[in-house]
């Protein structure tokens, strides 16, 4: 992967989505800290608060990629991303959950608006051949933003004042402004004509689309299984050293960085895509299958299981990621960009929603059979979604293009 792209609109998109998740790595890295340590709230409202937060995003992402569309894509970037900097100060100010609420409620709209507005940038403004390229090397971009940004979370965290928590919260908000500032040098994108009849938010209405948006959110909750039931699985049920815990976040983080856009050759075409999702859905099986022997092994195979499973989780993660970006832009009606991309991102959500329960509850609750079982349905799920892509290009190209689909 090369370190910069070419001048142009990639390379403002790449350095402002730098600058952002450095701040969103910050923020990532103290919020739970901040809420309980200064602002007071217990562990579970605070999960609550989050939970909420996350809520109000979802129901936004769709209209707010609508809004995306109409008003053009650069604009509704920057303003979101002002807006965020400007609520992110007003964070200082949050003394309770109510007023935490009142923040956070519209941070996570104009979080939804200025994320599919991105999408649509990329939509409008990249040529269709080097779309999935382009999110690809956005995705090992923000990799690195949110690891460094951990990273130097932590010197507040080992301060561990309220002082020291301002002074993180304030450096975020500082982000949004800059991300803002740099993406007035991207080139105007006019707004997208709407058609003269039909509904307004189309993709809500697109039920193929919608199915595909479902059953990707369910393998998004591959995610659940590195951050939440990986870690208590190694604490609790393997001989494994706790520092193992972090080898697997290196393994995945360093392998997006080095291997995202190689891993989305192939997807710019739907047929491409949808069998790459195949194909994660697949390899995410074989994770989990390798993942629960860790169980019953001893010290060095133990290691060596994990790092094993974790190397066959990222290229499932990989595979995952660009399958779902190919399919989401060539589903998107040319006019509708950023809403097709903002409900793209409903699934997501969802998925990272739901995945805390499901996954722990599988993997912790049932043991091995619950790895199964897990692995077995991402399998199932990703040999869903060609069948859907075909419906849903049947829609949009002719006939054979479309069976070529999901092949």
């Amino acid at each position: 992967m090369p370190l910069l792209p070419e001048p142009g609109p990639v390379r403002t998109l790449a350095v402002s989505t730098l600058v952002n998740t450095l701040g969103g790595g910050l923020w990532m890295a103290s919020s739970a800290l901040f809420l309980t340590r200064c602002v007071g709230l217990s562990a579970g409202q605070t999960g609550l608060a989050l939970t909420l937060a996350g809520l109000v995003s979802l129901v936004a992402s769709s209209p707010a990629g609508y809004l995306a569309d109409r008003l053009g894509p650069r604009g509704v970037a920057i303003g979101g991303l002002v807006a965020l900097g400007l609520l992110e100060v007003a964070m200082v100010e949050v003394r309770s959950m109510g007023t935490f609420l009142l923040v956070a409620a519209p941070m996570a709209v104009f979080e939804a608006a200025q994320r599919a507005a991105r999408g649509a940038i990329i939509g409008g403004g990249v040529p269709q051949e080097r779309r999935v390229h382009t999110r690809a090397y956005l995705r090992a971009v923000t990799n690195v933003g949110i690891t460094v940004g951990a990273g130097l979370a932590g010197i507040g965290l080992t301060v561990d004042t309220r002082t020291a928590y301002v002074c993180l919260i304030l450096a975020d908000a500082a982000t949004f402004l800059v991300a803002a500032a740099v993406l007035t040098r991207l080139a105007p994108i006019p707004p997208a004509p709407r058609p003269g009849s039909g509904p307004r938010l189309v993709a809500l209405r697109d039920r193929p689309f919608l199915a595909f948006v479902v059953l990707d959110g369910l393998l998004a909750t591959n995610f659940g299984v590195l951050e939440v039931a990986l870690p208590l699985w190694i604490a609790e049920r393997t001989d494994a050293p706790r520092w193992m815990i972090s080898v697997v976040f290196a393994v995945n983080t360093v392998s997006v960085v080095l291997l995202q856009v190689r891993a989305a050759r192939g997807t710019e075409t739907l047929a491409g895509a949808a069998r790459a999702s195949r194909r994660a859905g697949f390899t995410l099986l074989v994770s989990c299958l390798i993942f629960s022997l860790t169980a019953g092994s001893r010290h060095g195979l133990t290691i060596a299981l994990l790092v094993v499973a974790a190397l066959v989780h990222v290229a499932a993660e990989l595979w995952f990621s660009a399958g779902g970006w190919g399919i989401s832009f060539g589903l998107a009606p040319d006019h509708a960009h950023g809403q097709y991309q903002g409900t793209f991102a409903m699934g997501h959500q969802f998925g990272q929603m739901i995945a805390p329960a499901a996954v722990t509850t599988l993997t912790l609750g049932w043991g091995t059979p619950g790895w199964a079982f897990l692995g077995v349905a991402f399998a199932v799920t990703g040999c869903l979604i060609p069948p859907v892509v075909r419906r849903a290009a049947a829609r949009r190209i002719p006939a054979g293009d479309a069976v070529a689909a999901s092949r």
